[in-house]
């Protein structure tokens, strides 16, 4: 890892400071070198995180993308609350493209956003930017006014001595403070000091989302601008064989059709008309190598292959024997579908190619990947290759396509073009749903052991599922962890335990979904558990209690959601609770679901409660959006979450066909933060992988039937 924060140097930091012209910038890098090649532009050099001007503004860098997580909230959080800045200076810039400066820590040399890792990688990063910058604030006015500097304080954005009463604000001072040398070391606040963290601070773009006014790829429009559709292949793999585009180039305001390998673009003066001419189209296909599955002979083939012995992740003890030996023996099988991401703003890219490289404005999640792919295609440097970032209106995974995708095709529509303009390229819902990325299927087989007084004493799991790294989802010798995350790490304490996993090398193309590997993992896992405690004739809690007694953050959020739901107080007739429990992305959530059903099959999610240790909770109304957001959008996905295919086509389209959650299905979710010193983890992804497993579980307390195939489309 690198280190996560270095100081420019004297001469860098003269440059780049003076060279602002407007205020002090505070660079943070890897070396020195680097940022003395760094052009002396005075456009601001991009190992900044924090720009003060002279009006006062504190300007913070963020090196993640908004996507409605509220990352630039709390990466402000962190920088303002070393600073001793006044929440109402604050400004947000998106970061430019370039892992030197903004890298993810926990990534390596590389920049991108996911894995909820934003807060975690930036944590002491962006605090010792922002002690940095209050150090040089303070010597600069305690040299001003030939004070200790030990006697100057800042409050709220002003710097104090109050022996003297002397004040200021920060912008009559960063001249004098980027004249200064910088310390070598700064002293971060004990908790007990922090004013902003820990506090619920106002999400900084909450006002201009609610009103409207934050921009989005798909609202941008620059001068000159033209707009693009692809019409892709009914099933991958298949490429244009003949096109006919005469219809579509007589559509008014249409002004190309291009012929590329994944499909056949249509160029117009509005996305209206390029989808008008789009429909004009005529094409015939070459299926020849075109991928033909169809879902349910893929899940047989899974439930097959899962019968047999896979490649061995873990193997502790002896599970056969134990198996053999056991008195008891629960076996189930837990089916989980392909998934589409579902974003409510669809993929989108404006490329624009000129002289000096080329310009995107999008909602980049994987800047520096996308950053080489574009320039690997363009054959130029990486650094002409300039992304302007943008908001983006959810992701869930589908903007950090590892392939850059539909990047690669707005460019390959810009260069074809050949004039130099920029060109929107706006896929449609259909286009996502049909010709998207999708969370693997999965396919998973257990057998548990009981002693006689019901002991858990073997447990067996083969899981089936594709590599999101393609093929045998083998790297440097290692499966694929998406496959098994949250398996073959199993926290329950069982002495003979094996996980075995059989990659399936399907063309059907998958990326990472919200919560990833542990979406289909904890389902398996925390219904399992569920119906071996049943089996048992133990409580669903004292079990999991009794076999966690070696991971205590994980019983402490356990203790507190049923404590918080009322677990084990009487419920009505028809009513039934479910609890799960799991650790992704460094943070344990637990989940209680309370359900009610009716006498036609139906159910309905009364009530959710939420118990997150996600270590020191940076802002606790970010937290909890986030772990309400991740119960709906796991809920959504439980209800009716499905892509199906027949002969290789995908059957779904858009949200008739491929339903989210309404509002009115939307229960009660009641969020409690476990308090904590330690230092912070996710909390974008870990709310999902509970809740699937925990309504499972609640469903079979309240009708006695046991629910192993997701979506529960059927009721029960």
């Amino acid at each position: 890892m690198n280190n996560p924060i270095t100081v420019l140097g004297r001469r860098d930091f003269l440059k780049v400071g003076l060279a602002a012209s407007s205020g002090l910038w505070l660079g943070l890098r890897l070396d020195d070198a680097a940022a003395l090649d760094a052009p002396a532009t005075g456009d601001f050099a991009p190992n900044a995180f924090v720009r003060i001007g002279r009006d006062d503004s504190v300007t913070v860098i963020a090196k993640h993308l908004e996507m409605g997580q509220g990352v630039h909230t709390g990466l402000a959080t962190l920088l303002v609350e070393e600073l001793d800045a006044d929440w109402a200076q604050l400004r947000i810039e998106a970061a430019p493209a370039d892992a030197s400066r903004y890298n993810n820590l926990k990534w390596g040399p590389y920049q991108g956003t996911g894995g909820s890792s934003s807060i975690s990688n930036a944590w002491l990063q962006m605090r010792e930017a922002g002690a940095m910058a209050r150090a040089l604030l303070v010597s600069a006015a305690a040299a001003q006014w030939q004070v200790d500097a030990g006697e100057v304080t800042v409050v709220k954005g002003r710097v104090r001595h109050a022996a003297s009463q002397r004040e200021s604000g920060f912008g009559a001072l960063v001249d004098a403070a980027a004249r200064l040398p910088l310390p070598g070391e700064v002293k971060l606040k004990a908790p007990r000091d922090f004013v902003y963290i820990g506090k619920s601070a106002p999400r900084s773009d909450g006002a201009a989302k609610s009103r409207g006014a934050a921009l989005y790829t798909i609202d941008l429009r620059l001068p000159g601008m033209r707009h693009a559709v692809m019409l892709h292949p009914p099933r991958f793999g298949a490429t244009p064989a003949k096109v006919d585009d005469t219809a579509a180039r007589a559509v008014p305001g249409v002004h190309a059709v291009l012929r590329f390998d994944e499909g056949v673009a249509v160029v117009a003066d509005s996305l209206w008309v390029a989808l008008r001419g789009r429909d004009a189209l005529a094409v015939e296909w070459n299926d020849s190598a075109a991928l033909r599955l169809d879902s349910e002979a893929q899940r047989q083939d899974y439930r097959e292959r899962a019968a047999r012995a896979g490649q061995a992740l873990r193997n502790d003890g002896d599970v056969e024997a134990a198996l053999g030996a056991a008195p008891s023996v629960v076996e189930a099988t837990y089916e989980v579908p392909y998934l589409a991401h579902a974003s409510m703003e669809p993929m989108n890219c404006v490329a624009q190619l000129g002289e000096h490289g080329c310009d995107l404005w999008y909602g980049a999640q994987s800047l520096t990947s996308d950053q080489a792919k574009v320039a690997a295609l363009l054959d130029i440097a990486p650094t002409q290759v300039r992304i302007h970032q943008q908001f983006a209106g959810g992701s869930f995974g589908r903007r950090a396509d590892i392939g850059a995708g539909y990047v690669l095709e707005a460019v390959r529509i810009a260069r074809a073009l050949g004039d130099g303009r920029p060109v929107k390229l706006q896929w449609t819902r259909e286009d996502d749903m049909r010709g998207g990325r999708y969370r693997p299927a999965a396919t998973h087989a257990l057998r548990g052991a009981l002693s006689a007084d019901g002991e858990l004493t073997a447990w067996q799991q083969r899981i089936v599922c594709q590599s999101l790294w393609g093929g045998d989802g083998l790297r440097a010798g290692k499966v694929d962890k998406t496959i098994h995350e949250g398996a073959s790490d199993l926290p329950y304490r069982v002495t003979n335990l094996c996980v075995e996993a059989h990659v399936a090398d399907i063309a059907l193309p998958v990326l990472w979904w919200r919560s990833v590997g542990h979406t289909h993992t904890a389902f398996a896992v925390e219904c399992f558990i569920d119906e071996l405690a049943h089996a048992a004739g133990k409580d669903p809690v004292a079990l999991r209690r009794a076999l966690l007694r070696d991971d205590p953050r994980r019983l402490a959020v356990l203790d507190l959601a049923a404590r918080e739901s009322g677990w084990g107080t009487a419920l009505p007739a028809g009513r039934g609770r479910g609890i799960a429990v799991h650790r992704s992305f460094g943070t344990w959530v637990a989940e209680v679901v309370e359900v009610s059903t009716d006498a036609d099959g139906g159910f309905k999610v009364e009530r959710v409660t939420v118990a997150v240790d996600c270590g020191l909770a940076i802002n606790p109304d970010v937290i909890r959006a986030q772990m309400e957001g991740g119960v709906g959008y796991a809920l959504s996905a439980a209800l009716a979450g499905e892509i199906t295919l027949k002969d290789g086509v995908v059957q779904e389209s858009n949200f008739d066909t491929y339903p989210l959650l309404r509002m009115s299905q939307m229960p009660p979710i009641e969020v409690h933060i476990v308090a904590s010193e330690e230092a912070p983890s996710g909390v974008g992804e870990p709310a999902v992988p509970p809740l699937a497993p925990a309504l499972a579980n609640a469903l079979f307390a309240a009708t006695g039937k046991r629910q192993r195939r997701l979506p529960f489309r059927g009721g029960v």
